[in-house]
């Protein structure tokens, strides 16, 4: 069970690791687009190219999944970001349980975007988890757990494509296990417990009083999508790639740039300078800083933020 680019690694892997594959279910088609047309979740474009059955049930309770599952007869099922919470009747179906993949090192970071979140507060690593799933959002057990660095260039982007692979070999790893009756089961200790709330609105704008590394972190986090941003001359600005500079500028507010050089500008911050490196304007296209200086004659002394 999965839906978004994030799960076909894990499909694709399951089918070469020789266990059967009994069926993939993944959530409806969506509008999306300009058009608003239906389009079809990755994870069913992967499995129709691997001649799986896919199932798109509008919800887990209707009594035709329940027969459909039934009649599927599982041994295990493996849930990776399938987008909604499983009832009780399917999580006590399968023999082995159900078996999730989560981008954390649990508990730290339950929840809807352990990855924005972690690159969010500064993370030096995170990290894969595989768990037995409870009612309970990501409490269950923990089976194995990999640890994955942060490095300093790594986006939301670049960070979910790497977890992604690590995560389906440790499910593959995971399904071995159980099907050995060698799975460990590791309760998650709950004075450790963290959280990674959905990003929202508030989330994207960015607060020039704070560092610029942590400024950083918050556009490295929002790339690829939604992004960060600010207000120049009255219009909203996102900003796409930014470096916190270490020095801390003799002179100037929150906001304000400070230089104007080869590469780009360099604003203050409540701690520290960042250099912007990438932007794209309201209603605009992504324009190096260099184009965004030339066409909008950023110059020494003007404000960012509202």
């Amino acid at each position: 069970m999965g839906t978004p680019e994030f799960a076909v690694p894990h499909l694709q892997l399951l089918a070469e690791s020789g266990h059967d594959v009994v069926g993939v279910v993944t959530r409806p088609n969506r509008p999306a687009g300009r058009g608003r047309r239906l389009q079809a979740p990755p994870v069913k474009l992967a499995a129709e190219e691997l001649g799986f059955a896919v199932h798109q049930p509008d919800k887990l309770n209707e009594p035709s999944f329940r027969d459909l599952v039934e009649a599927l007869a599982p041994d295990c099922v493996c849930v990776v970001a399938y987008g909604a919470f499983l009832p009780r009747w399917l999580l006590e179906q399968p023999p082995a349980g159900c078996v999730n993949v989560h981008p954390s090192l649990l508990p730290k970071y339950r929840g809807a975007a352990p990855i924005q979140r972690a690159i969010m507060n500064g993370e030096l690593e995170t990290g894969v988890s595989t768990m037995y799933m409870s009612e309970e959002m990501d409490a269950g057990d923990v089976i194995l757990q990999e640890r994955v660095p942060i490095n300093a260039s790594d986006d939301a982007g670049t960070l979910h494509d790497r977890l992604a692979q690590i995560g389906a070999r440790l499910l593959v790893r995971t399904v071995d296990l159980i099907a050995q009756g060698a799975a460990p089961r590791h309760p998650q200790e709950e004075s450790e417990v963290t959280f990674a709330p959905k990003i929202g609105p508030e989330d994207e704008k960015i607060d020039w009083t704070r560092s610029a590394a942590a400024i950083d972190a918050q556009v490295r986090a929002l790339r690829p999508r939604p992004g960060a941003y600010t207000y120049y001359q009255g219009r909203r600005l996102k900003l796409w790639h930014t470096r916190p500079v270490a020095e801390i500028p003799a002179a100037g507010a929150p906001g304000e740039v400070v230089a104007v050089e080869a590469e780009g500008f360099k604003v203050a911050t409540g701690d520290g300078m960042l250099a912007v490196l990438e932007v794209q304007p309201e209603n605009g296209k992504r324009l190096a800083a260099p184009d965004f200086v030339n066409g909008y004659r950023v110059a020494v002394g003007d404000i960012l933020g509202s």
